[in-house]
């Protein structure tokens, strides 16, 4: 097949991030709404959502064998790891963040705010300080399809921060529709944020914002960053150079942390969220819909853990 029918180059900056003849490769199908993708390299496995089925799937990267690594799961969405190599885990059911402990034992580690439970935390990141930062829309309580249908007790989305030593959960940005993908620049000095509000109406947003992180964990500014030119930004990951990649309704998006859209990965079905992986950080994983997909780049992802 030819280069033109994985990749889409908008920009002659994409051109040297990947090796035309690296194809994208489909790893499993059978999902109902594949998420939350998160890469354990001491094991060289992936773990991530299939909300609807209640379920976490592991693809065992040495074989390609996949498994079922929990289930019921709380309807899981995003995952990451802490600084500890823990699972930290969103879950639209639980309505909670959790974190699963070395001998399998799960830990909440917030599930209120003010007294008042979240409304189903989507998209989470751990700081190099520990802190932990995750986005709790109202998906997982509108219906039944990816958790509890339920009233929002909290009446607003928010963006928050759970403190590493006291367990405090702040909110940290409140003048988003429906907060959803989150993500630190490599120097942990911007933070972006989708927006997937216009999943409730044509006037609301389907962008990323940039924010300013200052040394205090202090959040200033909220520039829009890109606005999506095919459906909607969900979850995302950057390269070493600080360069996004983002899912969207055609497949990924690379921006430039100029803001200037450079090219697309393209896959088969709308995708959700993407991780790096493999030994050197350089294989895009990428969940679409039913479908894990994986891609070798040109690149290296900012390491989480």
């Amino acid at each position: 097949m030819a280069t033109s029918d994985y990749y889409e180059i908008l920009d002659a900056r994409f051109g040297r991030l990947f090796n035309g003849s690296a194809q994208v490769d489909k790893l499993f199908t059978g999902c109902r709404w594949a998420e939350g993708p998160v890469y354990f390299p001491a094991g060289r496995y992936l773990v991530w959502s299939d909300i609807p089925n209640d379920r976490m799937l592991r693809y065992d990267e040495t074989d390609g064998s996949v498994s079922v690594f929990r289930q019921p799961a709380g309807n899981s969405n995003g995952n990451t790891t802490d600084r500890e190599g823990r699972l930290v885990t969103c879950e639209h059911g639980g309505r909670r963040v959790s974190r699963t402990e070395p001998d399998g034992s799960i830990t909440t580690l917030a599930d209120k705010w003010k007294g008042k439970r979240l409304n189903s935390p989507n998209d989470v990141v751990v700081k190099s300080d520990g802190s932990i930062w995750f986005t709790d829309p109202s998906y997982g309580i509108d219906t039944d399809y990816e958790g509890n249908k339920a009233e929002s007790e909290i009446g607003a989305c928010h963006v928050y921060r759970i403190d590493p030593k006291s367990g405090e959960v702040d909110a940290v940005i409140t003048d988003m529709v429906r907060p959803n993908g989150i993500a630190f620049s490599p120097d942990e000095s911007l933070l972006y944020v989708v927006d997937t509000g216009r999943t409730h109406g044509p006037q609301n947003p389907a962008h990323m914002r940039v924010f300013k992180v200052n040394s205090k964990n202090k959040v200033s500014g909220g520039d829009v960053f890109a606005d999506c030119t095919s459906g909607l930004f969900d979850g995302f990951r950057l390269d070493t150079d600080g360069r996004i990649w983002t899912s969207a309704a055609d497949g990924i998006h690379c921006y430039d942390p100029d803001g200037t859209l450079i090219g697309k990965v393209k896959v088969p079905e709308v995708v959700a969220n993407c991780a790096w992986g493999g030994p050197k950080r350089n294989v895009l994983y990428i969940c679409g819909t039913t479908s894990l997909y994986s891609v070798r780049l040109m690149v290296n992802g900012v390491k989480i853990c």
